[in-house]
């Protein structure tokens, strides 16, 4: 695997931030319970494998998916504890898929700790991420709703479909906007808006509830992979060292570098693509510097802000309070991220 340059960077939204509390505030016991549910999990699997699955099951960072499902539901009505169940399938989808991610882009570390497939190699990693989603599956198929079984079911399998495409995606420097954003509905959004969508309807919310907390989770899931995507390309100095590049490492065609593309001339196309496809880690200063003079990340900020903004409109129809101020919060807690990114 390459080396990657190792850049001070804004830490992951999941790992910042003082701002973070008025967001969990509502739900912090909600939370607690999630991770002990996760915990519980670990000796569900062969007693081989167990220490890979603690691994992997214990890289929640701030439990963003389990936050929205419980702000969600209580925004709407009562959280019950068939939601803490839901939390922990849908956290450990999200957990298998980011497993799978470092495999794909060849990441060294995630969270200030080495991959799992670092740690133990591409062929445990990729099978332990086949484990946790049929694990997920299995749990979620003990629910007694299977409404709530088959809409977990669906999103789990768009989620894969997404995770294809994407990996379909690679090198593809031809790809336009529009295709990239779907991607990032099917693979990333996705999981935010089942969040939303559940945690709703396990509160007694109405269709149009659940259907405005959904568009929601996919407006807030898009910008938050912007977000993640372009962290990955303007590190700026902060408390946590972060490796970056690991996208163009990986031929992952990304918001910024479609937006450079985009105003390129042909000659200084063709340049840069020459380059991204003999990606060698000391190119990583060069490619910046075009991707600055394109202003590919204030072009990315303006994106980001207008999918933040669809998210908040998504809110105007639902009852005021506490958790939706919450909810609020993480939109402002996301520009404010988006913000301190380095051009």
């Amino acid at each position: 695997m390459p080396v990657l340059p190792t850049i001070p960077s804004c830490a992951p939204l999941e790992l910042i931030s003082s701002d973070w509390g008025p967001v969990v505030a509502p739900v912090r016991d909600f939370l607690e319970r999630v991770s002990l549910r996760l915990e519980d999990q670990v000796i569900e699997f062969e007693s081989e494998i167990q220490e890979y699955a603690r691994y992997a099951l214990e890289n929640q960072g701030k439990q963003l998916r389990p936050t929205l499902l419980a702000l969600c539901g209580g925004s709407v009505g009562k959280v019950t504890e068939d939601s803490v169940t839901i939390a922990a399938i849908i956290e450990m989808i999200h957990l298998a898929t980011l497993v799978h991610d470092d495999i794909m882009d060849e990441a060294l570390v995630r969270r200030r700790r080495p991959t799992l497939a670092n740690r133990w190699g591409n062929g445990v990693a990729v099978l332990l991420g086949d484990c946790l989603f049929a694990h997920a599956l299995k749990l979620a198929s003990g629910l007694s709703s299977t409404e709530i079984c088959k809409l977990v079911a669906s999103s789990s399998e768009r989620v894969c479909a997404g995770e294809i495409l994407q990996s379909h995606r690679r090198r593809r420097w031809s790809l336009d906007r529009p295709d990239y954003f779907k991607v990032i509905e099917m693979k990333t959004a996705e999981l935010f808006a089942l969040a939303c969508d559940l945690g709703s309807r396990l509160s007694g919310g109405t269709s149009a509830e659940s259907g405005a907390l959904r568009r929601y989770g996919l407006a807030l899931g898009t910008a938050y992979q912007i977000y993640d995507d372009c962290l990955d390309l303007f590190g700026a100095e902060s408390v946590v060292g972060k490796s970056l590049g690991t996208d163009l490492s990986s031929g992952k065609v990304t918001l910024p570098l479609i937006v450079c593309l985009e105003q390129c001339q042909s000659g200084e196309r063709e340049e840069l693509i020459a380059s991204l496809n003999s990606w060698e880690p000391a190119k990583f200063q060069e490619i910046r510097l075009k991707l600055d003079q394109c202003g590919a990340l204030n072009e990315s900020r303006r994106v980001i802000a207008e999918f933040l903004n669809a998210a908040e409109s998504a809110l105007s129809n639902i009852k005021p309070g506490p958790e939706i101020d919450a909810l609020l919060a993480l939109n402002g807690f996301l520009a404010r991220q988006t913000a301190l990114l380095a051009g």
